[in-house]
């Protein structure tokens, strides 16, 4: 299952550059723009069972700082807390370390470090996270997640946003078996999972507009009654 992260910024342009950064790796995202709007967050994934894996944390917040929030969160908590704030001063930085943040990283940042501390903090709670596959080539169709770009023989493809990000979940575990259940839920919702018919006329219209023969498919495959796979091509040298 994705790690689903809850962004805390009320940076309305950041939190727009860090949530499409956060999606293309394939998290799973949940913004709140204040402490109240994060604890209401919190109070509603306990109540339904659904379990955060990682908080990033801005400090500046316009219902208060960010620190009373860690606080609140220590007590009840052992998610991972990344403050990301322009706050540099190395008292601070202790100050929230000592709170319990679990790692503190100072804007401007590259979205490259942040993705990397994330990783770190989420394998010292035990969950293993490798960088995504944002890139994919094979079988005459090549497809850039990070430009929303797909080609195939040499020609750009119009995909519909559902179609693409269809195949952007495959793009990111290529080679592996995505179950009907995980595509349904990463990209419809966890609604959806029951909806399998849904996978068979997008996938179906995926292949009209990427393999050579939909009918005897080389690229996206089927894993009967489980689910699909895009296939992975050794390059010959």
């Amino acid at each position: 299952m994705n790690s689903q992260v809850l962004l805390v910024e009320d940076d309305r342009e950041l939190r727009a550059t860090l949530r499409d950064a956060l999606l293309l790796e394939g998290y799973k995202l949940i913004t709140a723009a204040s402490i109240s709007e994060a604890v209401a967050i919190f109070t509603h994934a306990q109540s339904a069972g659904n379990s955060l894996d990682v908080v990033l944390l801005d400090l500046g917040l316009p219902d208060g700082d960010g620190e009373s929030l860690l606080m609140q969160l220590r007590k009840l908590f052992s998610i991972p807390v990344i403050v990301i704030s322009a706050r540099e001063q190395e008292g601070q930085k202790i100050r929230l370390l000592d709170l319990g943040a679990d790692d503190y990283l100072v804007k401007p940042f590259g979205v490259g470090e942040l993705l990397a501390r994330m990783r770190v903090a989420l394998r010292h709670k035990g969950v293993t996270v490798s960088a995504a596959v944002t890139c994919y080539e094979g079988a005459n169709v090549r497809v850039d997640l990070a430009s929303h770009k797909v080609d195939c023989k040499g020609e750009e493809v119009h995909l519909t946003p559902t179609e693409f990000n269809l195949l952007a979940r495959l793009v990111r575990s290529a080679g592996r078996v995505v179950t009907h259940r995980q595509l349904l839920s990463d990209v419809w919702g966890a609604e959806y999972i029951e909806h399998t018919h849904y996978l068979r006329l997008y996938m179906a219209q995926l292949r009209a507009k990427l393999e050579d023969n939909p009918a005897d498919p080389v690229l996206l495959l089927t894993e009967p009654g489980v689910g699909y796979r895009l296939a992975v091509f050794e390059s010959i040298e």
